[in-house]
């Protein structure tokens, strides 16, 4: 069985900025800021903590005969043989790759690491009259997404320099 994660490149600046923004918060609730600030804090921590958790569980994993993504709290098995068609949609680099077999789909994003060697995975287990034109084409060059690290780092960079300021100025 070969299991598939998301991308620790991206992972590891998105648990820096977790780390930064609860460590903003402990400085702001220490310097005994306003609540209002502890709140706009507080709401801008929720979905990073909501995002980075969700992508520390998400997985997908492959043998002979199904396929298994598995995420918070969810957990969804195809069958290749079961599987009816295979499409892909692509929005400025980000591809997202689809999987049906009757009422059930499961839709996997080029997020996940050696993304390439996933989809060959796929192709190679599914029937081949399954596959849309688009994906075979898709396929042949499988686009790894690299603008979610690259922002995860920046933000992370950019919160360090506001906690730095915050420990700096007190304000």
């Amino acid at each position: 069985m070969q299991t598939y994660v998301i991308r620790r490149s991206f992972l590891a600046p998105l648990g820096l900025l977790l780390l930064l923004a609860a460590a903003l918060i402990v400085v702001c609730i220490a310097q005994g800021q306003p609540r209002a600030k502890l709140l706009i804090l507080g709401a801008i921590l929720l979905p990073v903590v909501i995002l980075f958790v969700e992508c520390a569980w998400r997985k997908v994993q492959i043998d002979a005969e199904q396929l298994v993504a598995v995420r918070l709290l969810r957990r969804k098995t195809l069958r290749f043989a079961e599987v009816t068609a295979v499409e892909t949609v692509t929005l400025r680099g980000r591809v997202f790759f689809t999987l049906c077999a009757g009422d059930e789909f499961v839709i996997l994003s080029n997020s996940y690491a050696n993304f390439p060697g996933l989809v060959r995975q796929v192709l190679d287990r599914v029937a081949p009259q399954t596959v849309s034109a688009e994906t075979l084409a898709m396929a042949e060059r499988p686009p790894v997404k690299r603008s979610d690290i690259i922002s995860s780092w920046v933000a992370a960079a950019l919160l360090a320099a506001i906690l730095l300021l915050q420990l700096r100025g007190g304000g």
